[in-house]
């Protein structure tokens, strides 16, 4: 079993309560707009740490992360990156591969709209965290967590932070 805490779009943003909930988890997914690479240097002292680089990452972070993370935990075959979308609007760029070999878990970021969705013309499950740093439209900062069991996603819980200020 691994618990894992998504975030997404921290925007450079940090805080005690992003590690508190962190250091609970066995891993740590970043859908992307890391910003600073410091974000990511203090999650990944807390717990292990994938991420993927968002549209806002310079250089440093676009060397240090792929676009597109491809992997499974547990027996649950999972991608993440940034700008996917979501189930009836998937990005035109990735459509192609999402529809040719889909995983059971797609996660992405960008819109800063948190969204758990079933695609069940592709048989996936679709996380978007929405944003945790404080840059951006949305009013609620928020985060996912879960346990990946074998092949099940469970416990899926969502998290929300003060208003941003």
């Amino acid at each position: 079993m691994k618990k894992i805490l998504l975030l997404s779009d921290t925007h450079s943003h940090v805080d005690d309560t992003m590690l508190k909930y962190g250091a609970q988890a066995d891993e740590i997914w970043h859908a992307g707009d890391i910003g600073d690479l410091s974000v990511t240097d203090a999650l990944r002292e807390v717990a292990p740490l994938r991420a993927v680089f968002g549209n806002i990452d310079d250089d440093k972070a676009r060397r240090e992360f792929p676009l597109h993370q491809r992997f499974f935990c547990e027996e649950v075959d999972v991608w993440i990156t940034h700008i996917g979308g979501y189930p009836g609007h998937y990005n035109p760029t990735i459509r192609s591969e999402l529809y040719l070999n889909p995983p059971r878990l797609f996660v992405c970021g960008h819109s800063h709209i948190l969204r758990v969705m079933n695609d069940p013309k592709l048989g996936l499950l679709h996380m978007n965290p929405g944003a945790i740093g404080k840059h951006g439209f949305h009013s609620v900062r928020t985060m996912l967590r879960f346990t990946i069991e074998g092949g099940d996603i469970r416990q899926l819980e969502v998290i929300e932070m003060e208003k941003r200020g």
